[in-house]
């Protein structure tokens, strides 16, 4: 070559010699023995083993434990199943009611508006537990079994208000000097744990927005206030409900111990609201004994499932 080619600066490619010196200059000029003896000694790492897989047991372990754990927090916080023992609340109720007890929507503390929370209203059903009696304490020990204050749950419906004046016109009530509206239907008692017996059920006004039951030959005279709470807490025949205090009574006006007999009942004992029968059983048919199955399905009244309380 003459000396004006190597004046130019164009360099002349390098002279391969052997297989492994071409494979070198391609890469770039890398170390192929460099790098065969470089993954000896640090091999790449190998693939995860994958994780092993739970035995049986221990997944059965684990979600009964979830499903415990759930139903402890809806039992605490939310819903509350509780049995109707006595006939009170007939035939609103009837005796052998499980009921399913709205715990959330009285929860103390402010109501949030995107939350299902309200204060408790006249009219609602309240589940609470039993205050005992304010004014005839020994009262409780005639009961069979005796009533315990605040252990056993009681339902009924709520007619006066922290603040209401409240008074009696036989079987009725006056709320601040004006009838509390309700549908009255003329009822008997035919038995023990039955639902009662309609005699006359007349046709409901627009403004009656529940039932209560009363007997004819029980039903009471005009101005009669024999009740103890009436006979402490009345003036002049009329009563005034203490704040967070309320006065309830059962649908079954003449078979009911409520506030008429044993006072007030605190805010602080209301557990919540009844929503709904999940499950009836009537106690008064008969029972074979054998299989208990059966007793389930021939006792179990069907058409009370899913029953709203209102």
């Amino acid at each position: 070559m003459s000396q004006d080619f190597y004046s130019a600066g164009v360099a002349e490619p390098p002279k391969v010699t052997s297989k492994t010196s071409a494979n070198e200059t391609v890469s770039g000029g890398n170390n192929t023995n460099q790098e065969r003896a470089s993954r000896r000694t640090n091999p790449l790492p190998t693939e995860i083993d994958p994780p092993r897989r739970k035995g049986i047991l221990r997944e059965y372990f684990e979600s009964a434990l979830v499903t415990i754990i759930m139903a402890l927090f809806g039992m605490t916080f939310i819903v509350q199943a509780v049995t109707v023992p006595t006939g009170s609340m007939q035939n609103t109720i009837v005796i052998g009611d499980h009921l399913l007890v709205n715990k959330f929507i009285f929860a103390p503390g402010p109501t949030l508006p995107f939350l299902p929370q309200r204060e408790i209203k006249r009219g609602d059903i309240i589940v609470f537990k039993y205050p005992g009696n304010s004014y005839e304490p020994e009262q409780d020990a005639t009961y069979d079994p005796p009533l315990v204050p605040y252990k056993i749950n009681y339902v009924k419906r709520v007619i006066g208000m922290p603040g209401d004046r409240i008074s009696l016109r036989g079987d009725r009530v006056v709320v601040n000097g004006q009838l509390l509206a309700e549908h009255v239907i003329t009822a008997a008692n035919v038995g023990k744990s039955a639902p009662l017996k309609i005699i006359n059920d007349p046709l409901r006004a627009a403004d009656e927005p529940h039932n209560i039951y009363v007997n004819p030959s029980d039903m009471r005279r005009e101005g009669e206030s024999e009740y103890p709470t009436f006979s402490h807490e009345a003036k002049n025949g009329e009563l005034v409900v203490p704040d967070g205090k309320y006065f309830v009574m059962g649908d079954n006006r003449d078979d009911s111990a409520d506030s008429r007999f044993w006072g007030f009942v605190p805010r602080e004992l209301v557990i919540g609201r009844a929503m709904f029968v999940y499950w009836s059983y009537d106690e008064t048919k008969p029972k074979t004994g054998f299989p208990y199955i059966q007793d389930f399905f021939n006792n179990t009244r069907w058409s009370r499932t899913g029953t709203l309380i209102k």
